[in-house]
């Protein structure tokens, strides 16, 4: 199939240094309001991509549970394989990808994770259905049905059928620290609106990247 001929226009409004706030998290949370309010589906979902110790990326979509001026915070399970390609290397990087608005948005910093703590305060406020999913499920392993995976679920349903459901102790979240953060607006004839937010050691610089 050849697609070079697959492509339209950006033509909604540009991007200038005056529209942006001086601090990212605010900046996110303002281009994050307005694709919520659009009705971009999944506004939260950002792909997540990790690097193994052999260097060999990988690529999967995550959803953003928290974030604030420390950083964007997922929850997971500790043995999968972002897991263990972080505890390898803690280089991550995000993607918002809100293309229905001709933007988007790149987070590169590193992976830390949060305490037990904040890990249990997110995990009692999840339905019942994800908690058990947390345990039923070992991310990542290799598995010869889905009824076997049906199964491991009702058997820990039936486990923890009287009893409050306590947090793995191999799930929890982690905090994407970023280092740098980048707004990108879709612009006539490729002539795109990206501005770079760059940590320092006095905050951030804003500096603007050609297309």
């Amino acid at each position: 199939m050849n697609l070079s001929d697959y492509r339209r226009e950006y033509t909604k409004e540009g991007l200038r240094r005056e529209d942006l706030t001086d601090c990212p998290f605010e900046q996110f949370e303002k281009w994050f309001v307005q694709a919520d309010q659009a009705g971009v589906t999944d506004a939260s979902a950002m792909s997540l991509a990790t690097v193994s110790a052999a260097g060999q990326p990988s690529l999967r979509t995550v959803l953003l549970k928290t974030f604030d001026l420390n950083g964007f915070v997922f929850f997971t399970n500790y043995n999968s394989q972002k897991s263990k390609e972080i505890k390898e290397n803690q280089k991550v990087a995000l993607l918002f990808p809100w293309t229905g608005l001709e933007r988007q948005i790149e987070i590169t910093g590193k992976a830390e994770r949060i305490s037990t703590a904040q890990s249990l305060a997110y995990f009692l406020s999840r339905p019942e259905k994800s908690q058990l999913g947390a345990w039923a499920s070992h991310q990542s392993n290799p598995i010869n049905s889905r009824v076997f995976l049906e199964q491991q679920f009702q058997s820990i349903k039936q486990k923890f059928k009287t009893r409050e459901i306590p947090l793995p102790d191999f799930w929890g979240g982690y905090c994407i620290v970023p280092e740098k953060i980048e707004f990108w607006q879709g612009g006539a004839a490729r002539i795109h609106d990206r501005f770079e937010y760059q940590r320092n050691s006095e905050g951030w610089e804003i500096v603007r990247l050609q297309p």
